[in-house]
């Protein structure tokens, strides 16, 4: 199993959860973005810098991932793709997508989309990124890795 990272928007705090990880569990993370992401010094640890422009980063996570694989991303048009392709996907926050829930959250975010597209401002949004959330996320990883990776 690896661990594709969508890491142009992944939190620093989530991404040093991965770096310690990574070589507790000695899991291959690599770390796709439009810039280049600097991590320590680790064979189990890689970044994968992919041109600038719309979803770059996403198709090439797309063309690598395989079934079985982790993908870690807010993106839910990524983890539907992930999804049908036999990866597993989990949010920064702790969700983990399943095929099961991925088609809900789908239509959930177009209609989202359709709305504010129309020119309808919708208040609140997503709450700051905190510490239970950071937890939520370290406890998903860590019950997923339990159950799916064998050193």
């Amino acid at each position: 199993m690896k661990i594709w990272v969508d890491a142009d928007a992944c939190p620093n705090v989530i991404k040093d959860i991965l770096f310690r990880m990574a070589t507790k569990k000695k899991l291959l993370i690599t770390f796709v973005a439009n810039q280049y992401i600097n991590t320590p010094a680790s064979p189990f640890l890689k970044s994968l810098q992919v041109p600038g422009g719309f979803d770059v980063a996403d198709d090439e996570i797309v063309r690598l991932v395989e079934s079985g694989d982790m993908v870690i991303t807010a993106d839910i048009p990524l983890a539907d793709e992930v999804i049908e392709k036999g990866a597993y996907a989990l949010s920064p926050r702790g969700e983990l997508f399943t095929k099961e829930n991925i088609k809900p959250r789908l239509q959930v975010r177009d209609m989202m989309e359709a709305v504010r597209n129309s020119g309808v401002e919708l208040g609140g949004g997503q709450t700051v990124f905190g510490q239970k959330d950071k937890q939520n996320f370290a406890n998903a990883l860590d019950r997923f890795v339990a159950r799916y990776h064998k050193v």
